[in-house]
């Protein structure tokens, strides 16, 4: 194992950038940058040995600071939509950014990527660490508290990106931590023109039908004989002109799951992304109750990773999470983090062939 440090660029700051890269015994390399405390590769083998960079993401400091995609990006203070940009803990109303319709979309305008991060790195006989820390101010982004946030990123020998989440906040606050890569598992990596004819399966019976904004109506619905039902092993593209369970048509994914066995424990696997040309597989592990699959139906990105373009369902998201709008739902999983109290969580991508 090892860990590799290289200047990356300035940001607009003036500050540089360094790119961290974790590489394992068999050949599986990562690469983070402290400007977002963002994956910007990862690096894998086809089943016939061939290695491809399976994010999508950019060569530069200056277009992950305009990154309006979200490519590889830690997502905070709370990763996903809140009604009407507002929300009311212990009595008191807080208002937030609307940066989608009236919605404010994982945190609003001051967004967690657009900050540079401490960075510690930790090698070790069973993975190498790279933990990227920093304190998220009282009032940043309109939440209260100032929340003291660490980001562990841990490769080990078995194929396995480790995503660990540590938070403690001085005053009540909302909390909810995803990370927003977009995988592509095809022939050439993130230059496979697009992530239709792969596969899904999701351990989930149930998702959060949402509004025509995409925000949850707060009712639980059944994915058994839906667009949505991804029990099995799907192609993504076998879902799209079919209908969820209110319906409507499927033209892409943008769809929290139910995930099963929620015990909040401890990680389990609960999602799995596969290719047939290129035998990839990644098993997705979580503690949290949710995930989001977002398959980027109007991707439309020039100057991307080696001048490549990313067009419509370039790439897949596996976005782990509590439920999206979850403060202001009653029914859904608590996204409060008192005082004091300390938030863990962990997410875990493993790679393999078939």
């Amino acid at each position: 194992m090892s860990i590799v440090k290289n200047k990356y660029g300035v940001n607009k700051n003036g500050k540089d950038v360094t790119k961290y890269t974790l590489k394992n015994s068999n050949g599986m390399e990562v690469s983070f940058i402290d400007l977002g405390a963002t994956i910007t590769d990862i690096i894998v083998p086809d089943r016939d040995g061939v290695f491809d960079d399976v994010v999508l993401g950019f060569d530069d400091v200056s277009s992950y600071e305009n990154n309006s995609t979200f490519f590889g990006v830690f997502v905070g203070r709370f990763a996903n939509r809140i009604s009407n940009a507002k929300f009311v803990l212990n009595d008191k109303e807080y208002t937030l950014d609307q940066n989608d319709n009236t919605n404010c979309l994982h945190g609003g305008y001051q967004r967690y990527d657009y900050c540079m991060y401490d960075v510690e790195c930790e090698e070790g006989t069973d993975g190498d660490s790279i933990s990227f820390a920093r304190c998220s101010p009282d009032g940043e982004q309109g939440f209260p508290g100032n929340l003291d946030i660490v980001v562990t990123y841990t490769l080990n020998n078995d194929d396995e990106l480790i995503l660990s989440y540590h938070a403690v906040s001085d005053k009540d606050t909302i909390i909810n931590f995803t990370n927003h890569s977009f995988f592509n598992l095809g022939k050439g990596g993130h230059k496979c023109p697009n992530v239709l004819e792969q596969e899904v399966q999701i351990d989930a019976r149930c998702y959060t039908p949402v509004d025509d904004i995409l925000i949850p109506t707060g009712e639980i619905k059944e994915l058994a004989g839906t667009a949505l039902d991804f029990t099995e092993f799907k192609k993504l593209k076998d879902g799209i002109g079919k209908k969820d369970a209110e319906g409507k048509v499927i033209t892409g994914y943008d769809h929290n799951f139910v995930l099963n066995e929620n015990s909040g424990d401890s990680a389990r696997k609960v999602a799995q992304f596969r290719a047939a040309d290129s035998g990839r597989i990644m098993e997705v592990f979580t503690d949290q109750p949710g995930m989001q699959l977002y398959t980027a139906e109007t991707l439309n990105v020039d100057g991307g990773r080696d001048g490549t373009h990313y067009g419509n369902f370039g790439g897949a998201c596996f976005e782990t999470q509590n439920f999206p709008d979850a403060v202001n739902i009653k029914n859904f999983p608590d996204a409060v983090l008192r005082a004091g109290e300390e938030f863990e969580s962990v997410t875990v991508y493993r790679f393999k062939t078939f």
